[in-house]
C-alpha cells in the first residue's frame, strides 16, 4: 500500500474513508441484474420493522412493596432464537425461498401452464416437484424452528426463588446460580463475588457491594417503604446510574447506586447468596441489548448456484430467440417465444434445489455420527458447505482457547528457579525455615531457604484473596449459619478472588506448607507446615488497576510488630521500582516465550514512624478535592523506592486439549485467526502466545492506545512499516482508528499472520466479522463458548458454539455446537472439505443431467422446422428426474478424494477450497460442452442410426439417455461406496421394470431387439468412451494434488 494512504495532510482529515465513498451507480443494469431482489428485501426489512416497532426505553422507578405504583409493564424474561414465530413461519421461509432466482423462476414456469396457449405437458411435470421441493424446506425449516424452541423452553424453565409476584419482584438466587436478569442487589454478608465471563469475557471475579442502608434489614423486606429509580435501559455493560431511596425512614435515606451495587444478566454467583430487585428484563437486560438478532444465512455455494442458473437462463432465453428467429418470427412468433422457453426450462433443473438440501441434510447427520467428534451437533443445516470455504477464523479466549483454569509453574529467586518437578525443595525450604524460626530464631546471612521463605511468605500475603468454607445443610434442608458448627478443615476450604491468577498463587503457597486460613478487612491468619497460626493486621491495599498494573498491601505481624510493605506487578511496572539486578528482564522474556504469565515480588521494611508519616500523608491526600488521585498515586509512590526483589513467579493458563496443534492445523490450512477477548491486554497476549497463535520467532506490536485522529494517524504509519508480525490491539484504540481509516486499517490487519483484539465488548466483536466480510469477501467463521460471543457467532458466515462449563448460551445460537476446541480441526478439514466438493460435484451435474436433455430437445425441434414440440412428456421427464438418475445422482453426497485421515495430514488440500476452483464458471463450462456433446451423439446417433425407425426415436434416445446418464455418475465418482454400486443398479433395474407399463411411450417388441440393443449400446459408447479416455489422460500427466496423495 503506498504511503499516500496514510501520510496526508491535515484537509484530509476531514474526507470519508475510501470505504465509503465508492458508491455503485444505480441504473437499469442494477435493477436487472439483482437491484430488483435488493429493492424486495429492502421492503420486507422496512414492513418487519414497522411489525416489531420497538418500544422506546425509559427510566424507571421500582417500588419495594408496592405494587400498586409500579404502571409499566415489562418484558418478558425469555430467551429466544427462534427465526420466526406460528404467523410469520410460512411467509418468512416462502420469502427466504423465492428470493432465489431458481425458485422464482420455476413458479412463473409453472404457473403458466395454467394458460392453454402455453401449455406444453400435464401440469403435475411442473407442480409436482416445486411442490415437493417447497415441502422439503418447509419440514427442513419446522424442525430446525422445533428444535430451537425445546432448547430456548429448556432454558426458560430454570427455576428460581421469587419473593413476591408482581412486576416488581425481588429474586433469592444462591451460590453458583446463573442470573437471569439484571438486578439491583441486597446481599446479607453486604458483599459478594461475581462471574461475569459469559457477560464480557473477563475471568477475574467481581466485587459486589449491597447497599449501604440494606445490610441490616429485617426478615421481612416488605415491611419497608422503598423504591429505586434507575437509568433507561443501554449498551455500556461497565456502567449504571440510578437512585435508592427509603422512604420510611426519619429524615429519609438517599443512596446512590453504581455498578458496584448491581448484577447483570447471564452473570454467576460466585460466592453466597444475593437477594435482589429486578431492574431489567428480556429484550432490556444488557446482555440482549448487546446480542444481534439471528439472521437467515446462505452459504456461498448456494449464491454461486443462483449465478450460474441466471446464466442458464440468459442462455435459455438466447436459445429461444434463435429458434424463433429461425422460424422468420412467423404468425405469433412471442407466444412461441414463450412456449420455446417454457419447453427448454429443463436446462435449468428444478431438482437442483431438493438434492442440495437433501444432501445438506446428509451432510448434517454425517457430522453428527462422526465418532471423532462426539457431541457435535448441527443447528442450521443449510450452510455445512460454508465450512469448508474459510478464509478468517475469529475465536474467543476464555472457556475456548483455555480453560480458564490458572497453574503455578515457575518460581525465580534470580540464582535458583524452581519448576513443577521441584517444588518438594520448597517445601521442605519452608519445613526447615520455620522450624529453625522457631527454635533458634531467624539467621542474619541469607540462606536459599531465607530466601525462599521471603518468597513464599510474600506471595500468601500479597493479594486479595478470601478463604471461604461451605456451610453444613442440616436434615429439613436449612443452611446452619452458626459458627461452631461451621466445618474449618482444608478439605472445606475454597478460595474467592478477583482473578484467578490470585487464586492460583494462594493454593500454591498451601501446596508448599503455608496456607490462608482466615481473612477479614482489618486481619489475616496464616498456618504454617507445623500448624502455627500467625496473624497479620492489614493496615492499607493499594489495589491493582491496568493503570499501574501492580497491587501492595501493608500489614503488621502481631508476634512481632515488625511492619512490612509487599508490592507485587507486571515486569514493565515493577523494574523501575526494584533494586538493580542483571536477571529480572532476562528471565520475564523467557518465561513470557513459554507462555507463563509473570509477576514480580518485591518488599520493603517500614519503621513505625515512616509508616505513620506515611499514613498522615496518605489520608490527608485522600481528602483533597483537587486532583485527589493523583495526589494519593503520588503519596503511594513515594514508598515504591528501592524495594527488595524477592522473586518472580510464572502462572500458566491451562489451554483447552490440544489446542496448539489445532490452531496449527488451521494455519497451514489457509485460515487466518484473529482473537478477539474481553479480557486484558497482558493476558491476551500470553495466551497468544502459549497457544502458538503468534509463533516463537514472530513479533508482536502492540498498538498503543490512542484516542483521536491524529494519534490513531501517527499509529497506523508506525504499524505500517512493521513486516510479518502479528499485532494486539485494545477495543478502545480498535473504534478510534476504524471511526477514522477505517478501509486502512483492515487492509493492513488482514495482512498480518495474527490478530489480538483485547478489551472487545459484545457489539465490537460482531462489528470486526462485518468489516471483514464488507472488506474481503471472504468467508468467515466465529467461535465461542459464552453469552458475550453470540453476536459475534450471529454475524459470521458460519457460527461455532462450544458448550461450556459456562452454560449453553453461545452453543444455542450457534449455527454448529462442538464440545472441544480440537474438533474444529476435523470439522473443518473432513465434513467442510468433504461437503463443499460433494455440493459442488452433486451441483454442476444435476445441471449437466437438464442441460443435456436440452440439448437433446435444441437437436429435436431443429428438424422438425423448429416446432415448439416436446421430446419427452409426462412421465418420462418426471421419471428421468426421479426414479431413473435420482439415487445414483444423489449417491455423490457419499464420494470423496482422499481420506479423512489424509484430509488431516495435509491441511494444505483445504486451502485450495477457498479459490472456489470445484464450481466456477470454468469448470460449469467444462459441463456445458459435455452436455452438448454428449445431448447432439445422443440426438444425432438416434437419427442416424434408425432413420428407418424413426418412430422409435423415444425409445431409443431415451434408453441411451439413461444409460449415459448412469454412466457418467460413474465417471464422476473418485471413491466407490456400496451404496454407490446398489444405487445404479437399482435404477437401472427400476427402468427396466417400468419398460413393461410404458406402452404409451415405447413399442415392447421393438425394444427387445438385437439390433436396439447394440445400436443404442453404440450410441452410449461414443457418448462417454471418449469422456473416459481425457479423464484418463488428465490424470495421468496432469493429476490433482488429492490423486498425487490417494496414489
Amino acid at each position: 500500500m503506498s504511503e499516500e494512504g496514510f501520510e496526508n495532510d491535515e484537509s484530509d482529515y476531514q474526507t470519508l474513508p475510501r470505504a465509503r465513498v465508492n458508491q455503485r451507480q444505480r441504473g437499469l443494469g442494477w435493477f436487472l441484474f439483482g437491484g430488483w431482489k435488493v429493492l424486495c428485501g429492502s421492503c420486507c426489512d422496512c414492513l418487519a420493522h414497522i411489525c416489531r416497532r420497538k418500544k422506546e426505553l425509559k427510566a424507571r422507578t421500582v417500588w419495594l412493596g408496592c405494587p400498586e405504583k409500579c404502571e409499566e409493564k415489562f418484558p418478558k424474561n425469555t430467551i429466544k432464537n427462534q427465526k420466526y414465530n406460528i404467523v410469520t413461519f410460512v411467509p418468512g421461509v416462502l420469502y427466504q425461498q423465492f428470493k432465489f432466482f431458481l425458485n422464482l423462476y420455476f413458479l412463473v414456469v409453472a404457473c403458466s401452464q395454467f394458460v392453454p396457449s402455453l401449455k406444453i405437458g400435464y401440469l403435475y411435470t411442473y407442480w409436482a416437484p416445486l411442490a415437493f421441493v417447497l415441502a422439503v424446506t418447509v419440514v427442513r425449516e419446522a424442525v430446525d424452528e422445533v428444535r430451537r424452541f425445546q432448547r430456548d423452553k429448556e432454558m426458560n424453565s430454570q427455576l428460581y426463588s421469587k419473593l413476591t409476584v408482581y412486576k416488581n419482584e425481588k429474586l433469592y438466587t444462591e451460590h453458583n446460580q446463573n442470573v437471569p436478569l439484571f438486578f439491583s442487589s441486597f446481599f446479607f454478608a453486604g458483599a459478594c463475588f461475581i462471574r461475569t465471563d459469559q457477560l464480557d469475557g473477563e475471568t477475574d471475579w467481581k466485587l459486589k457491594v449491597a447497599v449501604g442502608c440494606t445490610q441490616r434489614l429485617p426478615a421481612d423486606l416488605f415491611s419497608i417503604s422503598a423504591y429505586v429509580y434507575a437509568q433507561r435501559p443501554q449498551l455500556d455493560i461497565h456502567s449504571f446510574e440510578g437512585n435508592f431511596t427509603r422512604e420510611d425512614a426519619d429524615p429519609q435515606i438517599h443512596e446512590s447506586l453504581s455498578i458496584e451495587n448491581t448484577l447483570w444478566a447471564s452473570t454467576v454467583v460466585a460466592s453466597g447468596t444475593v437477594i435482589g430487585v429486578v431492574i431489567y428484563t428480556g429484550k432490556e437486560t444488557r446482555s440482549v441489548l448487546n446480542t444481534s438478532y439471528a439472521k437467515n444465512k446462505v452459504g456461498l455455494l448456494d449464491l454461486e448456484l443462483n449465478r450460474l442458473t441466471k446464466a442458464l437462463f440468459l442462455a435459455q432465453v438466447v436459445l429461444s430467440v434463435v429458434m424463433v428467429a429461425l422460424q422468420g418470427f412467423v404468425g405469433p412468433w412471442f407466444r412461441n417465444l414463450f412456449r420455446f422457453v417454457v419447453l427448454f426450462s429443463y436446462i435449468i433443473p428444478i431438482s437442483l434445489r431438493v438434492n442440495l438440501d437433501m444432501g445438506k441434510s446428509a451432510y448434517g447427520w454425517m457430522i453428527m455420527k462422526d465418532e471423532n467428534i462426539p457431541g457435535t451437533v448441527v443447528r442450521t443445516s443449510t450452510i455445512p458447505e460454508e465450512l469448508g470455504r474459510l478464509v478468517y477464523l475469529l475465536t474467543d479466549k476464555t472457556g475456548t482457547l483455555t480453560q480458564n483454569e490458572m497453574i503455578f509453574k515457575r518460581l525465580h529467586l534470580g540464582t535458583v528457579s524452581y519448576g513443577t518437578d521441584t517444588m518438594d525443595e520448597i517445601q521442605s525450604h519452608i519445613v526447615q525455615s520455620y522450624a529453625q524460626s522457631q527454635s533458634s530464631g531467624p539467621k542474619v546471612r541469607k540462606s536459599v531457604s531465607s530466601r525462599i521463605h521471603e518468597a513464599v511468605k510474600a506471595i500468601a500475603l500479597c493479594h486479595n484473596v478470601t478463604p471461604v468454607y461451605e456451610s453444613h445443610t442440616s436434615v429439613n434442608g436449612e443452611t446452619e449459619t452458626a459458627e461452631a458448627d461451621q466445618d474449618f478443615s482444608d478439605d472445606n476450604r475454597t478460595y474467592q478472588a478477583s482473578s484467578p491468577d490470585e487464586v492460583a498463587l494462594v493454593r500454591w503457597t498451601e501446596s508448599v506448607g503455608l496456607t490462608l486460613v482466615n481473612r477479614d478487612l482489618t486481619s489475616l491468619q496464616l498456618k504454617t507446615p507445623s500448624g502455627q497460626i500467625l496473624s497479620f493486621y492489614i493496615l492499607q491495599i493499594f489495589p491493582f488497576t491496568s493503570e499501574s498494573k501492580r497491587m501492595g498491601i501493608i500489614v503488621r505481624e502481631e508476634s512481632t510488630g515488625d511492619i512490612t510493605f509487599y508490592m507485587k506487578g507486571a515486569d514493565v511496572a515493577m523494574a523501575s521500582i526494584v533494586q538493580y539486578n542483571d536477571w529480572l528482564e532476562e528471565e520475564c522474556g523467557n518465561m513470557a516465550r513459554e507462555g507463563l504469565r509473570t509477576l514480580v515480588v518485591a518488599k520493603k521494611s517500614l519503621s513505625e514512624e515512616q509508616y505513620q508519616d506515611f499514613e498522615n500523608r496518605y489520608n490527608q491526600a485522600k481528602l483533597s478535592i483537587h486532583d485527589r488521585t493523583l495526589k494519593v498515586a503520588a503519596v503511594v509512590e513515594s514508598l515504591e523506592r528501592e524495594m527488595e526483589l524477592l522473586c518472580l513467579t510464572g502462572v500458566e493458563d491451562q489451554l483447552q486439549a490440544d489446542v496448539r496443534p489445532t490452531l496449527e492445523l488451521l494455519r497451514n490450512a489457509g485460515i487466518k485467526i484473529w482473537m478477539l477477548t474481553g479480557d486484558k491486554l497482558e493476558t491476551a497476549t500470553c495466551i497468544a502466545k502459549s497457544s502458538h497463535l503468534v509463533s516463537r520467532n514472530q513479533d508482536i506490536h502492540v498498538f498503543r492506545p490512542v484516542s483521536n485522529r491524529g494519534e490513531a494517524h501517527l499509529e497506523l504509519n508506525a504499524f505500517r512499516r512493521k513486516h510479518d508480525c502479528a499485532l494486539v490491539i485494545s477495543g478502545d484504540s480498535l473504534e478510534v482508528c476504524l471511526r477514522y481509516y477505517e478501509h486502512e486499517f483492515v487492509e493492513l490487519a488482514c495482512q498480518c499472520p495474527a490478530v489480538v483484539c483485547c478489551r472487545c465488548s459484545p457489539t465490537q466483536k460482531a462489528q470486526i466479522v462485518r468489516l471483514l466480510q464488507q472488506h474481503t469477501a471472504n468467508r468467515t467463521c466465529a467461535i465461542g463458548d459464552g453469552g458475550n460471543d453470540v453476536s459475534m457467532i450471529q454475524a459470521a458466515d458460519c457460527g461455532i458454539g462450544i458448550e461450556g462449563k459456562e452454560g449453553k448460551q453461545a452453543s444455542l445460537a450457534a449455527d454448529f455446537s462442538i464440545t472441544q476446541f480440537k474438533h474444529i480441526g476435523r470439522l473443518l478439514m473432513v465434513h467442510g472439505r468433504n461437503s463443499y466438493k460433494r455440493s459442488a460435484a452433486l451441483g454442476q451435474f444435476v445441471m449437466h443431467r437438464g442441460m443435456i436433455i436440452s440439448t437433446m430437445q435444441a437437436v429435436f425441434s431443429s428438424i422438425f422446422f423448429f416446432a415448439s414440440v416436446p421430446l419427452y412428456q409426462g412421465f418420462l421427464m418426471v421419471g428421468y428426474a426421479t426414479i431413473y438418475t435420482m439415487f445414483p445422482v444423489f449417491s455423490l453426497v457419499l464420494d470423496q478424494d482422499v481420506k479423512p485421515e489424509m484430509a488431516l495430514l495435509y491441511p494444505e488440500l483445504y486451502k485450495d477450497l477457498t479459490k472456489g476452483r470445484s464450481l466456477s464458471f470454468k469448470t460449469f463450462l467444462i459441463w456445458v460442452l459435455i452436455s452438448v456433446y454428449q445431448g447432439g451423439i445422443l440426438m444425432y446417433g438416434a437419427l442416424v442410426l434408425f432413420e428407418s425407425e424413426f418412430v422409435h426415436v423415444v425409445a431409443i434416445s431415451f434408453t441411451a439417455l439413461i444409460l449415459t446418464e448412469l454412466l457418467m455418475v460413474a465417471l464422476t465418482i473418485r471413491t466407490w461406496h456400496w451404496l454407490m454400486v446398489v444405487a445404479e443398479f437399482f435404477s437401472f433395474g427400476c427402468y427396466l421394470a417400468s419398460l413393461a407399463f410404458l406402452n404409451e411411450y415405447f413399442d415392447l417388441s421393438f425394444i427387445t431387439t438385437w439390433p436396439f440393443l447394440w445400436k443404442v449400446s453404440a450410441i452410449t459408447l461414443v457418448s462417454c468412451l471418449p469422456l473416459y479416455i481425457i479423464k484418463y489422460l488428465k490424470r495421468k500427466f496432469s493429476p490433482p494434488s488429492y490423486s498425487k496423495l490417494s496414489s
